[in-house]
């Protein structure tokens, strides 16, 4: 996936969150919504992810150096990992506190159709949002569900953005049957326990979206179809004859593959062997273009 289609998804959703913030954050004044001032929180939150998220693309072009000779495309894992914590913190435990507080203390709505209008509005826009990060993930899936393209996926930006979208619209019903509970009922309690419930969702998104990116952080392998592929074309080479090992590591939107085989050669240490060795690692980069470092060894032993 071209990092174009990463940036869009992310822009959409930045300037989706931004309008939302500043609708949720009036309505949430005008009508004392402890919901509504739940689901502000959260866009704020997510407007910081999404400029947290930007920062780490940038970050991640930066060329390799003698420091980082292998580039900086894991410092995305970073960022993005700080998503989670932000979405934890920032939006589920205060989504949860100020819920707590209500319960303690509960006051009346003041027009809830404001509330009902902003959060009716707020779906729509996050909805456009989540289908064009759905959009970008079908190009790339290779037939995955949206599930299994979270637990699977490499690229950290956009699990970032297929959480963030889903926690938004599935907030923002939970937060607008509260609103209308609370007003056709009279019960303010209602309102509170939509903030709950809203704090609650946000901490499972987050816990699950670290979850991920951790494993990224600590050197995950290429996504499986790549994966597989890979060791399937070193072994369809007709100078291998023998495949040992193969490593692939992730490395942000690139790919690092270290594998070790029997060549065929009619001497080792010969121009032949060299040759083999290039062609193998020429046709790894024609057929996976995010490859971008092969370390091969020949050997006649594992």
């Amino acid at each position: 996936m071209s990092d174009s289609s990463s940036l869009r998804a992310v822009l959409y959703a930045l300037g989706a969150n931004t309008g939302i913030f500043v609708a949720k954050s009036a309505a949430a004044v005008v009508t004392g919504s402890s919901a509504m001032l739940a689901e502000a929180i959260h866009s704020l939150a997510d407007c910081g992810n999404q400029v947290l998220l930007l920062r780490g693309m940038r970050e991640a072009k930066r060329p390799p150096d003698p420091e980082h000779p292998l580039g900086y495309g894991r410092v995305a894992y970073f960022w993005a990992f700080l998503v989670a914590v932000m979405l934890f913190t920032l939006g589920g435990i205060f989504s949860i506190y100020e819920g707590m507080h209500k319960l303690h203390a509960p006051e009346p709505l003041a027009r809830p159709w404001i509330a009902i209008a902003v959060l009716v509005t707020g779906i729509a826009l996050e909805g456009y949002s989540l289908m064009v990060a759905i959009g970008v993930v079908r190009k790339i899936a290779h037939g995955r569900t949206l599930w299994n393209f979270f637990r699977t996926s490499r690229n950290s930006d956009l699990v970032v953005i297929l959480g963030e979208d889903t926690a938004a619209i599935a907030g923002l019903v939970i937060a607008l049957v509260a609103v209308v509970l609370a007003m056709v009922t009279g019960n303010p309690l209602f309102d509170a326990l939509g903030s709950i419930a809203v704090g609650v969702l946000l901490v499972i998104v987050a816990w699950l979206l670290a979850i991920e990116i951790k494993s990224l952080i600590t050197g995950q392998s290429a996504e499986p179809h790549v994966d597989a592929g890979i060791r399937e074309l070193i072994a369809s080479h007709p100078d291998v004859v023998e495949v040992f090992n193969v490593i692939t590591l992730q490395l942000g939107g690139e790919v690092l593959v270290a594998a070790k085989a029997r060549v065929r050669a009619p001497v080792p240490g010969a121009r032949q062997l060299v040759e083999a060795i290039n062609g193998i690692e020429v046709m790894i980069k024609a057929d996976f273009p995010v490859v971008r470092w092969v370390f091969f060894e020949p050997d006649i032993v594992d």
